[in-house]
């Protein structure tokens, strides 16, 4: 996750290439040009699909609707590689063929295996050549046990900003345009074949642009409401949180543009129902600032997760809290449980988490067993806002989280009876995270959760080679579609066991893609 300095510079290194390319536009009411490859998007896919294409030697033309360039793809904190030599020197030995096998059963075989594959083994060349242009890792990380976990998941050192920004130089060093503020408005169709770009700047100058081959990158309808309203079942039930996950100047631009796009012109789609959930998080507080913003919001985000005791509004558990890591799950438990939690702890859990830490790490961003030195200040925070309560008995802390009384105390009396017996019957919570509460002296706490999402999952059916197909299951003429416009890689959740695999699915589709846009135009195709 990138800090302010980071993003800072990345929308620097950003706003020098579009003020690079915008010096030179014309003023004229109507522009034309013609081209070998244009890409719709600035986001993680279409950068690393324009990377591609100066590397050999194509000079791409990058429309971005935004100021910015990177989008969401500036927050990931690391992506998927398999066989990486990274891993190797790490001594960890994953297989293509063991991910694979891992997605296809996740998604229950409701995806395509053919494109899944060449993302899980093209993976390796995207994660070894950003090594190469001096991206650095710090680790390999896992929401999960070591012991099942596939440990793909390369941690940026300085974040994906890091990524974003060699992409920027190099394209700008080797003669790629990229122009900013620059909205791709619709696909030129002839003869069955797409042939060019409509897009109109910020003067409202319009842009008529022949293209050999069209890249469509534009991450997505996270932030359209319309959108989420019909594909996504739970976008707006109880617990989700608004605005939704990342929501700001540099990510509002997924709209579903591209994936609009290409179904004017006959795309299919498939998995639009389909979100990276992520859960749970403090209400009223943007998620992003529970990721880059102060320690506060940090250390009360994972004080949120920490395996103490979790109910819903009914006042019972609902959940395993030993896996709090694992977000996906997470949340989906959530939204069948109605869509909020409450995390109960005592003093006794409040005292460990200030003095020696959390038991559980959040992501790679707040660490376990480093001192929580924040949460007091959290709990200002919470108590003004509504989501963080306090109360000398638990009949009180059920009134104030408005649970039923009875409830909550018949859960906490069998929570210390599993504690007692050292096993948990209802949902089999680790030996090492059972707890105990003193049910006649408090203070007792609470925290309150809802959920979010990453990013939106389904949009246009795509061959291997990311071409976008009809509902037939035939080709586009000269469309391609990368990154989070592509639909059939996931059922109905993502898949953390394959942790970091949206982030490098954009940058290995968007490469492989270039590279098979360019292969066609040298061949004459």
């Amino acid at each position: 996750m990138l800090n302010r300095r980071q993003f800072l510079g990345s929308a620097a290194a950003a706003a020098a290439v579009s003020g690079m390319t915008g010096a030179s536009t014309a003023q004229a009411a109507v522009q034309k040009k013609e081209i070998d490859l244009v890409i719709i998007g600035g986001g993680l896919g279409g950068l690393a699909a324009a990377n591609a294409a100066v590397n050999k030697g194509v000079k791409p033309l990058v429309l971005e609707k935004l100021q910015f360039l990177g989008g969401a793809g500036l927050f990931p904190e690391g992506s998927l590689g398999v066989n990486t030599r990274y891993q190797k020197e790490h001594g960890i030995k994953t297989t293509v063929q063991q991910v694979l096998d891992a997605a296809l059963q996740y998604h229950h075989y409701r995806c395509d295996p053919a494109v899944l594959r060449v993302l899980i083994e093209e993976s390796q060349r995207t994660i070894d050549e950003i090594q190469d242009m001096g991206v650095e890792f710090r680790g390999i990380r896992t929401m999960y046990d070591k012991s099942e976990s596939l440990m793909t998941w390369h941690l940026f050192k300085g974040g994906a900003a890091e990524v974003i920004r060699r992409f920027i130089d190099n394209i700008k060093a080797r003669g790629g345009e990229i122009l900013t503020q620059t909205t791709a408005q619709k696909l030129v169709v002839e003869n069955g074949a797409v042939c060019g770009v409509e897009a109109v700047n910020a003067k409202g100058d319009k842009l008529i642009i022949r293209a050999k081959k069209v890249i469509i990158a534009t991450g997505g309808f996270a932030a359209n409401k319309e959108m989420l309203a019909q594909h996504v079942f739970d976008s707006s039930a109880l617990g989700m949180v608004e605005p939704i996950w990342l929501r700001g100047p540099v990510v509002d631009g997924r709209t579903g543009d591209g994936i609009k796009m290409a179904q004017l012109v006959g795309a299919g789609v498939a998995g639009m129902h389909t979100v990276a959930g992520n859960a749970p998080y403090l209400p009223d507080v943007p998620p992003i600032n529970q990721f880059s913003g102060p320690d506060e919001l940090k250390q009360g985000r994972c004080a949120l997760a920490q395996p103490w005791l979790w109910v819903d509004h009914t006042g019972r558990r609902f959940f395993n809290e030993s896996r709090g890591s694992v977000f996906v799950d997470v949340y989906n438990a959530m939204t069948s449980a109605g869509g909020v939690l409450y995390t109960i702890f005592d003093q006794e859990k409040m005292d460990r988490m200030i003095q020696k830490g959390a038991v559980l790490p959040f992501n790679a961003i707040v660490l376990a067993d480093v001192p929580l030195k924040a949460l007091p200040k959290t709990w200002e925070i919470g108590r003004e806002r509504g989501w963080a309560f306090k109360a000398d008995t638990i009949e009180e802390l059920a009134q104030q989280i408005g649970v039923p009384p009875e409830n909550l105390m018949d859960t906490m009396k069998k929570v210390n009876s599993y504690a007692e017996k050292g096993v948990d019957p209802e949902f089999g919570r680790k030996k090492e995270h059972l707890v105990k509460f003193n049910l006649k002296k408090g203070p007792y706490y609470a925290l309150k959760g809802i959920r979010a999402f990453f990013l939106t999952l389904g949009g246009v059916t795509v061959t291997p080679a990311f071409e976008a197909k009809n509902p037939q299951g035939d080709v586009i003429r000269n469309l391609y579609v990368v990154g989070q416009d592509i639909g059939g890689l996931y059922d109905s959740s993502y898949d953390l066991r394959c942790e970091g695999s949206a982030s490098s699915f954009a940058m290995t589709s968007g490469r492989v893609a270039a590279e098979h846009a360019i292969a066609a135009i040298e061949a004459g195709r």
